[in-house]
């Protein structure tokens, strides 16, 4: 089977299972070969994905599965440090990582689903079982 290209689409969920500064929702990719998550969440009225990874310290962010923001639902949390990070830009603006960044993942909005895009970093997990022999 071909590895994916990196314009095809891949459906994440369903637009209303993202309130805006609410849970966000996470999903499994092949970040640079090795097993990672994303994550999806919406801000101002937009829908924002990044790769679940601190920009201090490569852990995740999320403290309980899908939570992300910070208690006023204004800025994207690590649990671990404290960082904090805008969601519409993933510039951390707080904390160990100041001035780092979240790695982006292309996602669009289209008749009521999420959908993210494959880049050559990211990667669904189905292109492991197209490299592995």
């Amino acid at each position: 089977m071909p590895e994916p290209q990196a314009e095809q689409m891949i459906p994440l969920c369903a637009a209303e299972d993202l309130a805006d500064g609410g849970r966000g929702v996470r999903f499994p990719v092949l970040a640079g070969g090795a097993a990672g998550t994303g994550f999806a969440v919406r801000f101002d009225g937009k829908v924002y994905a990044y790769l679940n990874r601190c920009a201090h310290v490569p852990i995740e962010l999320d403290w309980n599965e899908g939570d992300f923001f910070e208690s006023s639902g204004l800025y994207l949390m690590c649990s671990t440090h404290g960082a904090l990070y805008e969601p519409e830009s993933g510039r951390c603006v707080g904390g160990p990582c100041r001035n780092g960044r979240l790695r982006p993942i292309e996602v669009s909005e289209t008749e009521g689903r999420v959908f993210w895009r494959p880049d050559d970093f990211v990667k669904p997990v189905d292109a492991r079982a197209s490299t592995s022999t």
